[in-house]
Order: C-alpha cells, then structure tokens, then sequence
C-alpha cells in the first residue's frame, strides 16, 4: 500500500522572494543534515519563459531505529551508530510569467526498500494572475506579500520485490539440493529441516507497510521544519538581502548536526 502525505499552507511573502529562497534554502537551522548542494544543469526557456534546474543534494542522518532492526544495517546501507547517507535529485521549473513553481525531489538510494517522491507547487494567489500581462504579473508579484504551497510526498515500499526474487532463488537452490539428496539415495529423514528465520516469516506485505508506516510518521514530523527553514530564509532574506542569507548559511556551516 502506497502511503502519501499531502499539505496546504502559506509564505507571507511574495512568489520571486519565495523561489529564491528555496534555491538557498541548504543549510539553514533546521536542515543541518544537508551537507551539499551541487546544480548539475540549468536552461532558460525564453519562449516560455520558464526556467529549469537541476541539482543534487547529499544528506547525513539517522534512519528511525525501527527500520534499522527491521532490515538490518546492511540492508539500508547504515553505519554502526544507525547513521545513513542518501543522494536526493532535485528538479525544478519556475515560471514568473505565469506565477508559479513547480518542484520534485526524489531518492536516488536505497529504492529498493523505499522510493521517496515529493512534489511541490508554489504560486500567487489566483486572483493576482488572472488576466494580468507578463509585466502586469512581474509587477503585481512584488506586490503580492503571500505565496500559496501545496506538497505532496508518496512513499512506496518495494521490499516486497527485493523478497519475492530471493524467496524464488531460494526455491531453485532448495529444488537442487533436493534433487542432489535424491540422486544420491540419501532420504534425508535424518536430516533436521531449517528453520525459518523471523524476517523471512513475514509476509511481503506486512514488511512493506511497516516501512512505508515509519516512513510516513517521520514525513509528518520533518515537513513542519522544512516550512520552519524556509522561514528562516525567508526572513534572512528580508531583512539583509542576500548577504545576510550568505551569512546565514556560514554561521549553518560551523554548525554540527546533533
């Protein structure tokens, strides 16, 4: 079962502060697991006049220990203190014109147990756009103090897979070694079948919507933050431009995530 996290709110501030603020939104205080930000391309459309990027992020930290002891450091790739380090693609498509953001973030690891898709949009209210010229909507988006936000996350387990394709080795593997015993004219009665191990008991299904469970109760606790980071942006941004969200960033930096 596919589990998926959906959100609604506001910036009180205008769409170009808005986007600006979520290209420099790594590192603020409540992102201090991010530790890089490359942009792999970006392209301006000038007949649409829409603009695209590209980027990748790098974040540090600790997978709910409930995962762990479920899977297994190996499984997720986890040091010994439970800690990870995931590659999370980014793109995004700003259109000013029109009045509005569109972004997507998705894992690059660990898919085989989890894929995560977050998706945004970000754009002036409607009665602000509505018939307006491209220079009406520039002008009218300088004025416009709010920034309307709709996210949406869905998070799908494909461990289920990952089980099927060793359950059906594990099959073949089992057949041989039968028709090995078999051909020697051992009965094997003497032999003690294996035991099943307790991750093996389970079901696909029931491992699979334990992790997108977890998954999901922690996208519930990290979206609030996110949208308290872009605050912090945001504010940086109004009050010293961007060399006060420079600043920012370098006092982030000296920073070390707990």
């Amino acid at each position: 079962m596919v589990q998926v996290y959906t959100s609604k709110h506001s910036y009180p501030h205008p769409l170009p502060a808005v986007t600006l603020a979520y290209f420099l939104r790594y590192p603020n205080p409540y992102s201090l697991h991010v530790t890089s930000t490359d942009t792999i391309s970006r392209r301006f459309d000038p007949t649409t006049q829409r603009l695209f990027t590209t980027r990748l992020h790098v974040k540090k930290s600790r997978l709910p220990s409930a995962v762990v002891r479920l899977l297994g450091k190996g499984a997720v790739g986890a040091a010994d203190d439970g800690s990870t380090q995931s590659f999370v693609l980014e793109t995004t498509c700003v259109d000013v014109r029109e009045g509005w953001m569109e972004a997507e973030s998705r894992n690059l690891d660990w898919r085989g147990v989890l894929s995560v898709v977050e998706r945004g949009r970000y754009e002036r209210p409607a009665s602000t756009v509505a018939g307006a010229s491209a220079e009406e909507a520039a002008s009218l988006a300088a004025k416009d103090e709010k920034t309307m936000v709709s996210v949406s996350v869905t998070l799908k387990s494909h461990i289920g897979e990952q089980l099927r394709k060793r359950r059906a080795r594990w099959g073949e593997q089992a057949s041989e070694m039968v028709g090995a015993v078999s051909g020697s004219g051992s009965s094997g009665d003497d032999e003690a079948a294996p035991r099943k191990g307790w991750f093996t008991a389970w079901s696909s299904g029931a491992v699979r919507a334990a992790v997108e469970r977890i998954s999901l109760q922690r996208t519930e606790r990290s979206q609030p933050k996110a949208q308290q980071g872009m605050m912090v942006v945001l504010e940086r941004l109004r009050k010293g431009g961007l060399v006060g969200v420079l600043e920012g960033m370098r006092l982030d930096r000296e920073v070390q995530p707990i």
